[in-house]
């Protein structure tokens, strides 16, 4: 039923990834081939493609539904409709950025200082084109295929880049001076699949699959026994933000509690809770949370 490309590059891991927590698991001779295939009946045709390329193709009805990021919607100025987003990048659950970064001894604290002439490299030379438009300065864009950084400052006096923790821009002696995008990872398709019954219905269960993979990520399902008379104690060790589940046992004078708790902290939580009164503890991995 459904068509999907998948980005291939930075962000191919971290997807992959996601769609086996889904139960999606993308299958494929190896890691270099382009086309590919999930067992479910929803999904007829997969390919992998550079996220560049993604919003285009979408939008121009060549696939019904693509993963890519919102900084290559907006440089690309693809009509596409988001299906949602999707809280993950290559290395961490963050929203990247697209950022505009000059040497850090540079006396800018905003493009809108800098001099007309300025020469800035990018891999977004539409966005960062439309963004010196806007501010009134008539910069040279220089596009750049990687290593944008590293050409700051014998070949360009400024780059506009993508960064998710600002690490290599440091390590280049560079400052952010603009922020032009937050970008996230997006489920998109086009209006005439969206206005499609059977597609907008698949797209909406594949999207539950996936936030709900991204939901359970760093958390775990807490099962104990609980004595009446400790109870009070053991709720009130439980985290402020969870509401336990609590049921009588039918052999009296216990309870059971189970609670969805942050994976990172539970070394502690544990021994605490045992030493309220829990018995019986276990802890249990959780695939999905769908809300």
């Amino acid at each position: 039923m459904l068509s999907l490309v998948l980005p291939k590059g930075s962000l191919e891991a971290a997807t992959l990834s996601l769609f086996d927590a889904a139960d999606l698991a993308v299958h494929r001779g190896s890691d270099r081939d382009y086309r590919a295939a999930i067992d479910d009946p929803r999904i007829d045709r997969v390919m992998f493609l550079r996220p560049q390329e993604i919003p285009q193709y979408v939008s121009q009805g060549l696939f019904d539904v693509g993963i890519t990021g919102r900084d290559w919607i907006t440089e690309t100025d693809s009509d596409v409709v988001s299906i949602t987003e999707l809280e993950y990048s290559k290395a961490t659950s963050n929203p990247v950025k697209i950022v505009l970064a000059v040497p850090k001894e540079h006396p800018a604290e905003s493009g809108a200082e800098l001099p007309n002439g300025v020469r800035v490299s990018t891999e977004f030379p539409e966005l960062t084109r439309r963004y010196f438009l806007k501010v009134g300065v008539d910069a040279v864009i220089v596009p750049s295929y990687g290593a944008t950084e590293a050409k700051v400052p014998d070949i360009v006096d400024a780059i506009v880049d993508l960064t998710e923790t600002g690490t290599s821009l440091r390590k280049h002696g560079l400052k952010v001076i603009e922020t032009l995008l937050v970008s996230r990872t997006e489920l998109i398709t086009n209006a005439a699949a969206y206005a499609d019954p059977a597609k907008h219905a698949a797209m909406d269960d594949i999207a539950t699959l996936l936030l709900g993979a991204i939901n359970a990520r760093g958390k775990v399902l807490l099962k104990l026994n609980a004595p009446d008379d400790a109870l009070p104690a053991i709720l009130a060790v439980l985290p402020a933000m969870t509401s336990p589940t609590v049921t009588a046992l039918a052999t009296g004078a216990f309870h059971a509690v189970e609670t969805v708790v942050a994976k990172q902290g539970v070394n502690t939580l544990i021994p605490a809770l045992k030493s309220a009164g829990a018995r019986d503890i276990l802890e249990l991995p959780i695939s999905k949370i769908v809300e």
